[in-house]
């Protein structure tokens, strides 16, 4: 019995798809931060495919993001609030077309959180933390300078709400 086959077998399904494509070409560029210019390579050679799935399959590989590539993460509010503040550090440094790129993605992920609410079967609790999420997108996208500030207070009247 040949005990690499089995090996062989399970690497070989592995690359396959768009995460075994996205894997090769990360071990053969093995760039240290993917940045815009290799988000528009990748759509291009991975094409197609959805940029939420070419967004996932990068985050899952571990690989550094540049922020407009990472996105707005919604898995929890201190992702959502470290990926705000690193959106708001590139809109902050960016000119006119740089900051309407940037709003264009807070607005994005806004949108697929109304989305989830709109699901069926989705739990109270899922419930409230997307509204929430959209509150803190909603904050953002209205006066993104003034979200540093916003974020920590709003973190502690819910604490307080929570403890009542």
């Amino acid at each position: 019995m040949d005990c690499n086959r089995s090996t062989n077998t399970q690497n070989r399904r592995k690359a396959r798809g768009k995460g075994g494509e996205l894997a090769a070409w990360l071990e053969h560029n093995k760039p240290a931060i993917v940045g815009e210019r290799e988000w528009d390579e990748l759509k291009t050679q991975l094409a197609p495919v959805s940029e939420s799935y070419l967004r996932r399959l990068l985050r899952d590989s571990g690989v550094a993001l540049a922020p407009l590539v990472e996105g707005v993460r919604q898995e929890s509010l201190d992702e959502l609030e470290a990926s705000l503040v690193k959106l708001l550090d590139e809109y902050e440094q960016g000119n006119r077309e740089r900051r309407a790129r940037v709003r264009e993605a807070v607005i994005l992920a806004k949108d697929h959180a109304r989305w989830t609410l709109r699901r069926q079967g989705i739990t109270e609790r899922k419930e409230a933390e997307k509204r929430e999420m959209i509150l803190w997108m909603t904050t953002w996208l209205e006066n993104p300078p003034l979200f540093r500030e916003w974020a920590p207070l709003r973190r502690a009247a819910c604490r307080e709400q929570a403890v009542m």
